[in-house]
């Protein structure tokens, strides 16, 4: 009799195991397409064993299910976490730096090279007439539309170093929010897991958090043991961190900040008010990767230029660019207005050198009614503030250039003149009859003669005009730079891509959900159920044999 009840149990194990593996088949099948989820088992073991009171042996008392495990490879986490915060950071550089491309718009019919074309042309076909108005009508024209193309460059890169800054704060406010997310994660997991059972889909949600979170900035995370629990159990506390120091302490959030800046770092290339990332106590991070560090080093990366506060010195940003056409702008206007040349010696330190004759030196054609010829105006100055006009415009030669007079001085005065308040002298656009003032002749009075303007066509091919050459080799070089570092980024960034997904598809293959697995388990634990089903079936006949037909 103790031997058929003895059965009845074993029997009764087998049915509850069956039933528990048939539940969790069901909870893996409807989580197929969740995201993050990780496959989840039955951990089966043999019950303890009876010893036989006869003394021949130990007899097996079914099986039984002490925990649901979640199939999960940590190593696989980590890397994936660390491929996605390169992946990220590429992926941002590559599609911002095919912005600023577009900003140049090189190759193409509107470009630099258009427009310089276009502006020498203009003076080339003065030249052969110096006295035709249509002629000087259209190099000023020329001149102004050079003027409007690096304002409408220096405008554009100013707005997307704007839009560059307000998407960081995005990001600082997008990591902040996924770590308030995980701080009440760790609560709810450490309260379901203090009786010794683990919180699997809960976990899983922490991993997709974790999954978003380094792709954002460079990250660790790790359960990190800190004692014994009252239980035996060791005491883990869940810690992610950014740059060593932790974002999520268990139930503790340190949260980032944006502070902006009091001051430009570098005056002529940046905007104002850029946010600096900090950590909320005050103290000062440096960002080593991912989106973040993608849009600080596109926002401030002035090559070689020490940004400070987490930003990236040796990147080529838009800092970067804004200088070089600030540079461009300023040399060519110095040479063109004033035959002279800016070059740096060895020690760093700028030296102007006269090389030739400028627009400045030379006579414009005498006005209708006037008896004198016009000389000392410059072809291009900048946008300031005009006592005569009484506000901010294009500036005529004398409120530009004041009292200046010698090499250095012109030389020092042009370092004002930037990409976006270059523009034509109002000598030429705003007074009546401007284009009389284009300063073609070298002799005063010999409105056919166009000596000075020769001179200033010569620039054009001065090879000593810029450190790279011409003016066409300067700014080829910059486009150039610019394409070599956006090609290199969207190669990074494709690799990246490639060795993330490769990651992510091992990750999957481990912890996803196969619904043909799931299928052959599920058949696999029905008969197991039937079986154990039928074994209690056999009992109940041996019963009913042994308590009502026996001894009839």
């Amino acid at each position: 009799m103790r031997t058929s009840f003895f059965a009845l149990n074993v029997a009764e194990r087998g049915l509850y195991a069956a039933q528990r593996s048939l539940d969790i088949v069901n909870h893996n099948i409807n989580n197929v397409n969740t995201p993050g989820y990780s496959r989840q088992m039955a951990v089966q073991r043999a019950a303890q064993a009876m010893p036989v009171y006869d003394g021949t042996g130990m007899i097996g008392t079914g099986s039984e299910v002490t925990s649901i495990s979640r199939i999960r490879d940590e190593y696989l986490d980590f890397k994936y976490w660390s491929e996605s915060t390169a992946s990220g950071e590429w992926e941002v550089k590559a599609t911002q730096l095919e912005d600023i491309e577009k900003t140049f718009n090189e190759p193409s019919d509107s470009g630099f090279n258009k427009v310089l074309d276009e502006y020498f042309a203009s003076l080339q076909e003065l030249s052969k007439d110096p006295s035709s108005t249509a002629a000087r009508k259209l190099v000023v024209g020329r001149g102004v539309s050079m003027a409007k193309y690096f304002n409408n460059v220096a405008v554009h890169m100013e707005k997307l170093q704007t839009d560059l800054n307000y998407t960081v704060k995005l990001k600082v406010d997008e990591v902040n929010s996924l770590g308030v997310q995980l701080k009440h994660l760790n609560e709810q997991i450490y309260s379901s897991e203090l009786d010794g059972n683990v919180a699997n889909d809960l976990r899983d949600q922490r991993s997709v958090i974790v999954d978003k979170l380094s792709k954002l900035a460079n990250i660790q995370a790790e359960e990190v043991t800190v004692g014994k629990l009252p239980n035996g159990r060791e005491d883990k506390h869940y810690v992610v961190t950014i740059s060593g120091k932790a974002l999520v302490d268990h139930f503790e959030l340190t949260q980032l900040k944006v502070v902006q800046r009091e001051n430009k770092l570098n005056v002529n290339e940046d905007v104002e008010h850029l946010y600096d990332v900090a950590w909320e106590d005050g103290n000062t991070i440096n960002i080593r990767g991912g989106e973040l560090k993608g849009y600080l080093d596109i926002r401030d990366g002035n090559d070689g230029q020490d940004q400070g506060n987490g930003a990236s010195p040796l990147y080529k940003g838009v800092p970067f660019y804004i200088k070089k056409i600030n540079d461009f702008v300023r040399k060519f206007a110095l040479a063109v207005n004033e035959g002279i040349i800016e070059s740096t010696d060895s020690s760093g330190t700028k030296v102007f050198t006269k090389i030739n004759s400028g627009h400045a030196d030379g006579y414009g054609m005498k006005k209708p009614g006037s008896t004198t010829n016009t000389t000392g105006i410059r072809f291009f100055t900048m946008v300031g503030w005009s006592s005569a006009n009484n506000k901010y415009t294009e500036l005529e030669s004398n409120e530009f250039i004041g009292g200046a007079t010698t090499v250095n001085a012109l030389g020092n005065l042009y370092q004002k003149m930037t990409a976006k308040n270059f523009s034509m002298s109002a000598d030429l656009t705003h007074q009546e009859m401007g284009e009389y003032n284009v300063a073609v002749s070298g002799v005063a009075g010999e409105k056919e003669d166009n000596s000075n303007l020769m001179k200033i066509m010569d620039m054009r091919h001065n090879i000593h005009l810029f450190a790279e050459g011409t003016p066409e080799d300067y700014m080829k070089s910059v486009v150039s730079s610019l394409g070599i570092d956006s090609q290199q980024a969207i190669r990074i960034f494709e690799t990246q891509e490639v060795i993330t997904k490769q990651i992510e598809n091992r990750r999957s293959s481990i912890s996803g959900v196969s619904l043909d697995e799931e299928m052959a388990n599920l058949v696999k634990f029905q008969h197991a159920y039937n079986a154990s089903a039928k074994m209690i079936s056999t009992i109940g006949q041996i019963y009913d044999i042994l308590i009502n037909r026996l001894g009839t």
